[in-house]
């Protein structure tokens, strides 16, 4: 074997590359040197490349040649579960053993341990969650201990300026400090800006080579249609993805969203399906591997349909709404073209409702310095669960887990079985360097606005926006050609009518609770009350006007209001809505007329009584928002005045959003003696 780390690199990275492409593969600029770099003592290496350039090649080649040294395995470490699950495949093609421990498959953790004990792995793939864990760290330790090259993929994460920065990335950083000199780092991304480009070489420390290429992607068009509303949009989609040959991926910003055109596309004759973060793992592998295979014509998903993903064939990618900056949307369109001449990316720009949804992310991530505090303050006293410093601290469960994981990465506290204590470690909040990061989030949201008007060239926005040198227009994207893929700048009439059609037929369940909070007046299974209806949910069920009349003032029903109640309950009639023996309405201290309107039509509509037997008194202020105090204040405020109906009961409500007050006035009525509690709604807000 040749001692010299340029052949040994040309060597391995040929081998790879015939692998995974055939003989006729050759490297692409920069492959070869980020290999020899990653094969001289003491480098650690930065490369930042566009999508499909071969990023996973050099770190599957620098192991192939550490391996013959005599190095130990490859850390790869690795945000999402979709590309863990293609390179362990992939790198099974290239002849490498690869495993991974990652929060789905952990009853294989102990087998995967036991050989990398033995040395029968050459890359082990995990999360950055996985650094905190103690099980994980016990036994992976002297794995990382012994590494012969460390991965840091999708590395803009480390660093506070990257657009999907995450706090969990921050344990790497902190890894880096004290990892073995003698092992080479790697890491990689196709999303960064200069400033985090800079960010990441310092935090890889002063021997960092640092390899770009041009962020421009020849083989994709660009296209943004703008001025379409909802249902528009849907229609537009339903059009436009037979045009494209070969199959690829359908982006849209909420969960709902995405079940909801999902179903209307198949509706319209075509093979998709949904893919969200609720999606469970294994029906996940089994969706990317049918897109894999071109087994279906459209994954419609969420961002977790996102990093990693490999299909080098992707024709098309279309975003239903914007993401919330120009360097988010290039690595979500960037999926698309990468092994093949053309490819399209589309924006079809959601106006009504992108910018607010921006202004939601641009704070969503980072630490409440207020909240903080209280929340030291809090475990200070005594360790507390994650439900109790919810209920204590009265905010969202999604805000106090962002905390507490901000506060463990920072070190200020530590989770000891399943309650956290402060560690006795000053914490402050950096207030100078947040505010930095809402002015360049708003900034960034501020470009991608300027990229759904579709005022210049749409690629070299994108690729200015990632400080590209290089950019300049590209004469492909609908700017530069004035020209969109069809259908062009409207779906047909008759396409959009189907959509609304189908957004206002399909089912908007309201799913019971479960459980009772911890700490309440009831305890363990919510029993009694069934799967309930509403008429809205969000701009993607085709009812914006009810949305926007169940916000306003109390009064009588609209005309459009009232027929579309009147129908959905006859639909669900059809469908096997029965055993309602009265109606219930809710004590809303809002809204009374117009839920006694609802409860009118939903009386008439099955034919029993109207029963108001449900009171409230006043709170002192707002409803609380965790759960534990929300079901205090219900158990205080909520009470029955007569009777209880014996039988169903078809409880109403105007809005429904966190569902507990509909849910404890369901275990009223049963306690008293009804039969099941079915809720409906005009509009669920959860």
């Amino acid at each position: 074997m040749t001692d010299d780390p340029g052949t040994r690199a040309r060597v391995a990275i040929q081998a790879v590359l015939t692998a995974m492409a055939g003989a006729g593969a050759t490297p692409r600029p920069g492959q070869v040197e980020a290999v020899e770099s990653l094969l001289t003592a003491n480098q650690r290496v930065l490369v930042v490349q566009a999508t499909g350039w071969g990023k996973s090649a050099v770190y599957w080649a620098a192991t192939l040649a550490r391996r013959d040294e005599g190095a130990g395995p490859t850390i790869v470490i690795s945000p999402l579960l979709a590309l863990m699950r293609d390179q362990v495949a992939a790198a099974e093609r290239i002849g490498i053993r690869a495993a991974t421990v990652n929060s789905s498959n952990r009853d294989d953790w102990n087998l995967i341990f036991d050989e990398l004990a033995r040395d029968a792995v050459d890359v082990l793939l995990v999360s950055p969650e996985r650094l905190t864990h103690p099980d994980f760290l016990t036994r992976a330790m002297p794995a990382l201990r012994s590494s012969g090259l460390l991965v840091i993929d999708e590395a803009h994460c480390i660093s506070d300026w990257g657009f999907d920065f995450r706090p969990d990335y921050q344990r790497i950083a902190k890894l880096l400090v004290h990892l073995d000199a003698s092992i080479p780092v790697l890491a990689t991304t196709a999303t960064a800006t200069s400033r985090v480009v800079d960010d990441l070489a310092h935090q890889l420390g002063p021997t960092t080579e640092v390899i770009r290429g041009p962020l421009a992607r020849s083989s994709l068009s660009l296209a943004v249609v703008p001025d379409l509303n909802a249902v528009e949009r849907f229609a537009w989609v339903a059009e436009a993805i037979p045009e494209f040959e070969g199959s690829g991926i359908v982006y849209g910003l909420t969960v709902d969203g995405v079940h909801a055109l999902a179903a209307f596309l198949r509706e319209e004759g075509h093979e998709v399906e949904a893919y969200t973060g609720r999606t469970p793992p294994e029906v996940r592998e089994e969706i990317e591997g049918r897109l894999r295979r071109n087994e279906i014509k459209a994954v419609v998903a969420t961002s977790a349909l996102g990093m990693g993903y490999d299909k080098p064939d992707l024709a098309f990618c279309i975003h239903v709404g914007s993401p919330n900056s120009a360097v988010a949307y290039y690595q979500q369109v960037g999926r698309a073209g990468r092994a093949l001449d053309s490819a399209a990316g589309v924006l079809l720009p959601a106006a009504e409702s992108d910018a607010r949804i921006w202004e939601y992310f641009i704070t969503a991530t980072l630490p409440d310095p207020d909240l903080a505090t209280r929340a030291l303050t809090l475990l200070a006293d005594r360790p507390m669960s994650t439900v109790q410093l919810e209920s204590e601290l009265n905010s969202p469960r999604s805000r106090v887990e962002i905390l507490l994981k901000q506060l463990h990465v920072d070190g200020a506290v530590t989770r000891v079985r399943s309650t956290w204590e402060v560690t006795g470690r000053p914490w402050q909040f950096d207030s100078e360097k947040y505010d930095r990061v809402v002015r360049l989030r708003r900034r960034e949201a501020a470009v991608m606005a300027t990229y759904a008007g579709g005022q210049r060239c749409l690629m070299q926005l994108l690729i200015e926006a990632l400080d590209d040198p290089g950019a300049q227009p590209c004469g492909a994207c609908s700017v530069c050609t004035g020209t969109l893929p069809a259908p062009g700048l409207r779906p047909h009439p008759r396409t959009v009518r189907r959509a609304l059609a189908a957004m206002r037929r399909r089912p908007n369940v309201i799913e019971p609770r479960k459980l009772w909070p911890a700490g309440g007046p009831w305890k363990g299974r919510i029993t009694g009350i069934e799967p309930g209806r509403a008429v809205a949910r969000g701009a993607d069920s085709g009812w914006n006007e009810i949305i926007d009349e169940m916000a306003g003032p109390d009064g009588p029903l609209s005309a459009e209001s009232t027929a579309a109640l009147t129908e959905a309950l006859r639909e669900w009639r059809r469908e096997g809505l029965f055993g309602i023996n009265a109606v219930v309405p809710m004590p809303n201290l809002e809204h009374p007329q117009r839920v006694h309107a609802i409860s009118r039509i939903a009386a008439d509509v099955l034919g029993c009584q109207v029963q108001d037997v449900l009171t409230a008194t006043p709170g002192q202020g707002p409803p609380s928002i965790p759960s534990l105090p929300r079901v205090h204040e219900l158990h205080a405020s909520l009470a029955l005045t007569e009777t209880a109906p014996a039988g169903g009961v078809l409880l109403i409500d105007e809005t429904v959003n966190t569902r507990w007050a509909m849910t404890v006035a369901a275990h009223l009525l049963v306690q008293a003696g009804s039969g099941s509690v079915v809720p409906f709604a005009a509009v669920h807000e959860g």
